[in-house]
């Protein structure tokens, strides 16, 4: 493990996931997520306060295969954050789905700030520049987990060095990775490529 986290009678801390943007890292490196293994990893490094998990959900679909890890996240220690897609066709006419979960994100963390000392971002996306340095204007510090050894690299470089800590996704893969399983593909991430995901119960929603 290439990261310390404060013992559990230290500062608190919550992890904020970007479903699409950490499964898309991962995959760039070749391993898929246990996300048991992740929340386990985490929660023995300090005072886990809360695990956040953002993704988009197409609605009025009959199956899709993220719902049952949808499922297990929500019964399992996350907090299921979703919202549902919007759909739209780009140029070349062909059907695209949209699921940015950034505003969602931005929102709880800035809630949550007052109430931890540690945020921990597990997403690339260089548009979370201005969102962590708001939070460390509030005294807490942020930590960025993404990879910088995919090609091409999955987290802007102005996020990168915004952040208090970069943590290298590649350095921790062993810890968190899945074993043998099925793939799963979370909804359709920030680039807007097309995907097939629909709502599962006892989710969080928001407009």
């Amino acid at each position: 493990m290439s990261f310390a986290i404060a013992a559990t009678s230290g500062p608190r801390f919550a992890l904020f996931i970007d479903g699409s943007n950490l499964y898309a890292a991962a995959r760039s490196l070749t391993f898929d997520i246990d996300y048991r293994r992740l929340l386990e990893v985490f929660a023995s490094k300090g005072n886990l306060v809360r695990a956040f998990y953002y993704t988009a959900l197409i609605d009025e679909q009959e199956y899709s295969p993220i719902r049952p890890l949808v499922d297990w996240l929500d019964y399992n220690g996350y907090t299921m954050v979703t919202k549902p897609t919007k759909e739209f066709t780009d140029a070349t006419g062909r059907r695209r789905i949209k699921g940015n979960m950034d505003i969602e994100i931005a929102v709880d963390m800035m809630e949550m700030a007052p109430h931890i000392d540690h945020a921990i971002l597990f997403s690339g996306d260089g548009d979370f520049r201005r969102l962590v340095q708001a939070v460390q204007a509030k005294g807490v510090r942020v930590s960025v987990v993404s990879t910088i050894r995919s090609q091409p690299p999955m987290v802007a470089d102005e996020l990168r060095r915004q952040a208090d800590q970069f943590i290298e996704l590649q350095d921790i893969a062993r810890d968190i990775m899945r074993e043998t399983a099925e793939v799963v593909v979370p909804v359709a991430d920030a680039a807007e490529r097309p995907a097939a995901v629909a709502a599962a119960p006892r989710i969080r929603q928001t407009a």
